[in-house]
């Protein structure tokens, strides 16, 4: 039976380590160009890879945490750079049903496309919709 300290320490929330749904070093805070945006807590060169921000299986687009946040600017400084992963990558994997994964999906990674300094949001010309007209003009 676990006495009153053990529970302490099986509780501390500190020292468990939590999901990360972001890169380190990306936050989401309230934008000037619309709702929440997506900001670096540190500088960030060009040609850095931030990794995955979307999945396109046929007509369905998914995004991750980072994908869902970032907005439309006109003069972006990322860009998406997309990858085909075809069934013959993943079929490789033990861990999938081989009949279920038979079809090929388009990755998008988030790629930094001119050096951003602390605290500025990163953006994203859309190109799958047209956004509204107010967060058009940023």
């Amino acid at each position: 039976m676990m006495n009153d300290e053990d529970i302490k320490e099986f509780h501390d929330l500190d020292k468990l380590k939590q999901y990360n749904p972001l890169p380190s070093g990306l936050v989401v805070a309230d934008s000037g160009i619309s709702g929440q945006g997506l900001f670096t807590t540190r500088k960030l060169v060009a040609e850095t890879n931030l990794g995955m921000s979307h999945v396109e299986l046929g007509k369905l687009i998914l995004r991750t945490p980072m994908g869902g946040f970032i907005n439309h600017s006109n003069n972006p400084n990322c860009v998406k750079v997309k990858s085909l992963l075809t069934r013959q990558e993943w079929n490789h994997r033990a861990d999938l049903p081989n009949d279920k994964y038979d079809h090929n999906f388009t990755k998008w990674n988030l790629m930094v496309i001119e050096d951003i300094e602390e605290g500025e949001e990163l953006t994203l010309k859309y190109k799958w919709y047209i956004p509204s007209s107010r967060a058009s003009d940023a």
